[in-house]
């Protein structure tokens, strides 16, 4: 952190300001005033910066300018290009990156079922346009995996990728082996690496927001994938911390559990003749602790969840969804009356397992004791092998769920028809 004299009454918190250091001016934003002075956190790096250094007051960084010429380009938190590719156009409409959601009484409400070609998730836990979903997991149990699939399958006009605090060593991996060139096609990928500055990891997610913003307000169908939201959490807390803020829990600032609403509510249902924006955002809970304070914040903001389970990814099940724990808000409204009534069916076999399960893998339960659990038990490895699907793999959900009503007929399981 760096403080600034003589600027107090010039600035106020969240202001940019440019350093005139010996190595090159320095983006900076202002994070604290108090009688000591204004103080800076940088977007990049203070080297060279040294007392008595001219500071001066810039909207550079604080609005953006998207452009329908970034599908298929690959940029940084500030909206410069990562990929090589040359100069990116700037849209002729400035943006504001901490731009207000749309009024809650203009905007329309969620839309029709979103087909993801996600097996488990069209069934399970839908995703409608409009909605926006948590997907919850340790680390290592197939987050990133299972956001470039949804890239590639789900149908969206635009893909936005919000990729914050990732490894720098994935980053290509994701886009060239995960993602593919189907995905990139129709995507803007904004990356922000671990080892930026916390003002840069911030600012990617608004980034991300701000793109996907723009091509909403076109009136297109765009699928915003922010991963991951607990590292935009971490990098508020850095700031919050550095701007004076006191501590609560598990060390993070009051600003930081205002900032996630104030961002994820600008996803969702568009207003008038725009389009929406369909969220999915990432939550990394340490050591698999559901009730991890950022998990559970964000838990309450969105419209669903899906638990991505350690267990399942150990068995070699990919998606690793934990069937009995996602849910979609949207449900029972999104699915047909027969999809519901196979939805049901099959998570109802699931809890009866669930319920019985370590009585089975101990070879204490009796076949023939109970004709539900028989029956779930007749069905589990079925359906668990239909849900396996691989990075490549994509099935349209009249299939998906004609393949489950099968899977639950050979089980010996009626599905009521209403």
């Amino acid at each position: 952190m760096l403080t600034v004299s003589g600027l107090e009454r010039a600035v106020g918190i969240g202001a940019h300001c440019v350093v005139q250091g010996a190595n090159g001016p320095v983006l900076a934003e202002v994070v604290g005033i108090d009688e000591s002075g204004t103080r800076l956190l940088p977007f990049g790096s203070w080297d060279g910066v040294r007392t008595g250094d001219p500071v001066a007051v810039t909207q550079s960084g604080a609005e953006l300018r998207p452009d329908d010429a970034w599908i298929g380009r690959v940029v940084n938190a500030l909206g410069q290009p990562l990929d090589g590719k040359g100069r990116l156009p700037e849209g002729d409409r400035p943006r504001p990156l901490r731009a207000a959601p749309p009024p809650a009484f203009t905007r329309r409400r969620v839309g029709d079922r979103l087909s993801t070609r996600l097996k488990v998730m069209d069934v399970f836990a839908p995703l409608c346009r409009g909605q926006r979903m948590g997907v919850f997991s340790g680390s290592g149990v197939g987050k990133s995996t299972m956001m470039a699939m949804l890239a590639r399958n789900a149908q969206a006009d635009v893909i936005v990728v919000g990729l914050v605090g990732e490894r720098g060593r994935e980053v290509q991996d994701f886009l060239q082996d995960d993602l593919g060139e189907e995905g990139l096609a129709r995507a803007v990928v904004v990356v922000s690496t671990g080892d930026e500055p916390p003002l840069m990891r911030r600012q990617a997610a608004w980034t991300a927001t701000t793109v996907a913003e723009h091509f909403r307000d076109q009136g297109k169908q765009v699928l915003l994938l922010l991963d991951s939201v607990t590292r935009f959490a971490m990098a508020q807390r850095e700031i919050g911390l550095a701007g004076g803020e006191p501590p609560t829990a598990k060390g993070y600032p009051p600003t930081t559990f205002a900032e996630l609403p104030r961002m994820m509510e600008r996803a969702g249902p568009g207003s008038g003749e725009g389009g929406d924006i369909t969220a999915l955002y990432t939550v990394l809970v340490d050591g698999d602790d559901m009730d991890d304070p950022i998990a559970d914040a964000v838990r309450g903001i969105m419209d669903g969840h899906i638990v991505l389970d350690r267990r399942i990814a150990e068995t070699g099940r990919f998606p690793a969804v934990n069937l009995l724990r996602s849910i979609s808000r949207m449900l029972p409204d999104c699915h047909g009356p027969e999809e519901y009534a196979i939805y049901r069916a099959a998570r109802c076999a699931m809890a009866r397992y669930a319920d019985m399960e370590e009585l089975i893998r101990i070879g204490a339960y009796r076949p023939g004791s109970d004709a539900e659990v028989d029956a779930a038990i007749k069905l589990f490895q079925p359906l668990e092998d239909l849900l396996r699907q691989s990075k490549r793999d994509a099935m349209e959900p009249n299939e998906t769920f004609a393949r489950i009503h099968a899977c639950l007929t050979e089980a010996g399981i009626s599905v009521p028809t209403e």
